[in-house]
């Protein structure tokens, strides 16, 4: 059977793949194919069912804005939305734009190779199905390889484990059960208070103690709603012109500009607030360990006040980061799910876990922990895992994963020199999990949809960045993190270092949304500069 043949191929049907489809069929009306592992839409939100898996970018800015009549005929129900209900929007949206018709579900990618006599990308599936295409476009996301800790003995555990990035859709049943979770980063913090809960008892394994912000998650009012629909353009104006993508503005003022009770009385507000504008009340908190150590003492405070045994609380409150230098995460309860008489914490920083054993989780001076269930909510292996296990092959057999073998090296997180004609959406190298996603992702699948339009007009069959480029756009990144404070956190999934082994190399462009789309756009103006660009035969 021959191999079809498309102008596009496009891996990933999360928010990323479904308007790169939108737009390279609808917009250039491109022969396009999207391959997606899953039996439906939804990338990252397919996945990640966990209990109490919640957006943390406000539902009114954690949407598509290319289509005004889609904003006008979909409206979320509360301030953060959960994940069935953007599932039902991710499915309005394909159904909306009529996606399905060119997507292939249950269809995982093992392979991808560039043919360099044909200029052709060949694509190749766990069920032995083969794709060719001009261009090929990954849009896998940035957290949707899962990390699970290759613990000893897990194999001899006679209870169920689980991992939040990959949760059974019919759901576990938690009533009556002794649960272990090990892991308290963002989806950690979402996930405890539901399953205590239901649990008999909760047994947290805290390894690294976090900063939370509560949501105040509430329903949206129908005055709120309407302010959105009349507003949506100024709303986008915002969220377009700022450094991380949401629907705020970060204050201009330095946390020095106000006096100790005036500031205390600006945290004690957006605290009260909730949600991701708390770090957004002072220009400084991410340039300035002193303006951040304000932010920090002032949210191990409130920690301390919420956990009434002073013992558990300290433990939660001893944090060795400043704050936001990792995932700034924002919850409903998590502090106050330790006042449980259910719900205990274990510091495993102290103790680590030497094992998992057939009943449970034994600790490194003997003690064990009895299990019937243990929750995994160990994060992912970001950004680079999930374009690795796809097994690129650029020109002459160049492997991206010997390429990226000391850390990911792209030119604007959009290509990779050696790989011509394949576009990251979201890669290495862009704001990407800095910013509110659909932004960036809006932003990059506008780039890649008006390039791959350039070629075409002009005639010309490959585009990859010249090596300098790569080099010169890494000294970027390296630069903008080191003007953050960012890179302070040394156990941050931003430097790869929740995985053992991996190399350690700061992967988003910490410069901001604005300034990285004003890059992109001159980089277009000036005729793709930095990238090299080949005529196609006559």
């Amino acid at each position: 059977m021959p191999t079809p043949k498309f102008d596009a191929v496009i891996i990933g049907a999360g928010f990323s793949g479904m308007y790169q489809l939108h737009s390279l069929r609808d917009r250039l009306g491109l022969k396009t194919k999207l391959l997606e592992a899953a039996e439906g839409v939804g990338g990252t939100w397919y996945w990640n069912r966990y209990p109490g898996a919640r957006c943390d970018s406000e539902s009114h800015s954690y949407c598509y804005a290319f289509s005004k009549e889609l904003i006008r005929e979909w409206e979320f129900s509360e301030r953060y939305p959960e994940q069935p209900e953007i599932m039902r929007y991710l499915n309005h949206v394909a159904d909306r734009f009529d996606l399905r018709r060119d997507i292939q579900f249950n269809t995982r990618v093992t392979g991808a190779r560039y043919d360099a006599e044909a200029n052709l990308w060949h694509v190749t599936t766990d069920a032995g199905e083969s794709f060719s295409a001009t261009y090929l476009i990954t849009a896998v996301g940035c957290l949707s390889t899962t990390n699970v800790p290759d613990m000893p003995g897990l194999a001899s555990f006679k209870g169920r484990w689980v991992h939040t990035g990959e949760w059974p859709h019919e759901g576990v049943e938690f009533t009556g059960k002794r649960v272990g979770q090990i892991g308290t980063g963002s989806t950690g913090i979402q996930a405890a208070p539901v399953i205590a809960e239901t649990a008999a008892h909760l047994t947290v394994f805290q390894r690294t103690p976090n900063y939370s912000v509560p949501a105040r998650n509430a329903p949206l009012t129908e005055e709120f709603r309407r302010h959105v629909r009349e507003n949506f353009d100024e709303i986008r104006e915002v969220m377009h012109s700022n450094t991380n993508g949401h629907a705020f503005r970060i204050s201009e003022r330095s946390v020095f500009d106000v006096s100790p009770e005036e500031r205390e009385a600006i945290y004690e507000a957006a605290w009260e607030k909730g949600g991701l504008q708390f770090r957004a009340n002072f220009s400084d908190i991410l340039t300035d360990l002193r303006a951040n150590e304000t932010a920090a003492t002032f949210v191990k405070r409130k920690i301390r006040e919420i956990v009434k045994d002073p013992a558990t609380a300290e433990l939660l409150a001893e944090i060795d980061h400043p704050y936001a230098a990792k995932r700034p995460p924002i919850d409903s309860g998590y502090f106050e799910t330790f006042n449980r008489p259910n719900v205990s914490l274990v510091d495993v920083r102290a103790n680590p876990i030497e094992s998992i054993t057939a009943d449970g989780v034994r600790l490194r001076d003997g003690t064990e922990h009895k299990l019937d269930i243990i929750v995994f909510a160990t994060g992912f292996d970001a950004m680079t895992g999930p374009l690795l296990r796809l097994n690129i092959e650029g020109r002459d057999g160049l492997a991206l994963r010997d390429v990226w073998s000391a850390g990911p090296r792209s030119y604007l997180g959009l290509q990779v020199a050696g790989f011509p004609n394949l576009f990251t959406v979201t890669g290495p190298g862009s704001p990407s999990v800095l910013c509110n996603m659909p932004v960036a992702i809006e932003q990059h699948v506008d780039w890649i949809t008006d390039c791959i339009a350039h070629l075409r007009a002009n005639h010309i069959a490959r585009i990859e960045p010249a090596p300098e480029a790569v080099e010169d756009w890494s000294e970027q990144v390296n630069v903008a993190a080191n003007e953050t404070l960012l890179p302070q956190a040394s156990s941050s999934w931003y430097l790869g270092a929740n995985v053992p082994g991996k190399p350690r190399a700061f992967m988003p462009y910490a410069g901001g949304m604005a300034r990285y789309r004003q890059i992109c756009d001159e980089v277009a103006a000036r005729g793709y500069a930095g990238f090299e660009l080949s005529a196609e035969k006559v």
